[in-house]
């Protein structure tokens, strides 16, 4: 939805400034904002949107996060980020739950460079916590960093010990993985090598999101046809698509009042 900007759509609130409300309110405001995302997504036809990031940002780790975190502490981060997928699902999107298995202990933006995260395996656990409270959910992303306790050589999208220790083990998450972004610079090779690996290592889609045409054909080229396991889990995500919910949009803004800037006319 960061894509679609004003004049012609709202300017939502980021995760952080959810913050600010009263405790209590936080889930619902956070359900309620990403309710009314999916029904301007769900005007131009789109049906999925990358929310919500549930990284849990550590002191000292890079900024890149920032505000799209839902705050530091594992458990509220998991609380509301399933307030955003419920949103989300209500209103006809499906949710991406980004970036697994966390980018917050991250030193370096990976759309830079690639970040090596030398915490523990017991101090990754509360990185890994809220992807496991929503191992429910039907898509998510990888991330673009190394963890050096699990892979030393290999980013999460890379690794297949990532993914399959971790992401499928661990975190117990059996839905869709797709990459990252391809294009950013976290990840060396050619986009056929980098397709191919993350393919490899046990991911089921690609993920590209520039406009290079080479690139783009690179991408698809190497990425092999959507079938056997792949093919289910994206059925299986597909299958949680439905009409969007009744709802009010002007009780809905009202609530969001302080947190939203309206849309130019």
């Amino acid at each position: 939805m960061q894509r679609m900007r004003p004049p012609v759509w709202r300017r939502y609130p980021s995760a952080a400034a959810f913050l600010q409300a009263p405790e209590p309110q936080r889930a619902e405001l956070v359900r309620l904002g990403a309710r009314l995302i999916a029904s301007e997504l769900a005007e131009v036809g789109i049906n999925v949107d990358c929310l919500p990031v549930l990284d849990v940002p550590t002191p000292g780790a890079h900024d890149v996060i920032g505000d799209r975190a839902y705050g530091t502490n594992p458990a509220s981060v998991a609380q509301l980020g399933r307030a955003a997928c419920e949103g989300l699902l209500a209103g006809g999107v499906l949710p991406v739950v980004k970036h697994m298995p966390g980018h917050g202990r991250a030193g370096a933006d990976s759309h830079m460079a690639l970040p090596v995260v030398h915490a523990t395996r017991a101090d990754l656990a509360a990185d890994f916590a809220p992807f496991r409270a929503l191992a429910d959910m039907p898509l998510a992303m990888s991330a673009h960093v190394v963890y050096s306790a699990i892979d030393p050589d290999l980013p999460a999208t890379l690794s297949p010990r990532v993914v399959s220790q971790v992401i499928r083990g661990e975190i117990g998450f059996d839905g869709l993985v797709m990459s990252d972004d391809l294009s950013m610079k976290a990840l060396s090779g050619s986009f056929t090598e980098k397709t191919e690996r993350l393919f490899e290592a046990g991911l089921d889609m690609a993920l590209y999101c520039w406009s290079d045409l080479s690139e783009a054909a690179q991408v698809a080229q190497a990425s092999p046809i959507l079938d056997g396991r792949r093919a289910e889990r994206a059925a299986a995500a597909l299958a949680r698509l439905h009409s969007p919910e009744p709802f009010d949009a002007a009780v809905t803004e009202a609530a969001l009042a302080p947190l939203l800037a309206p849309p130019v006319a």
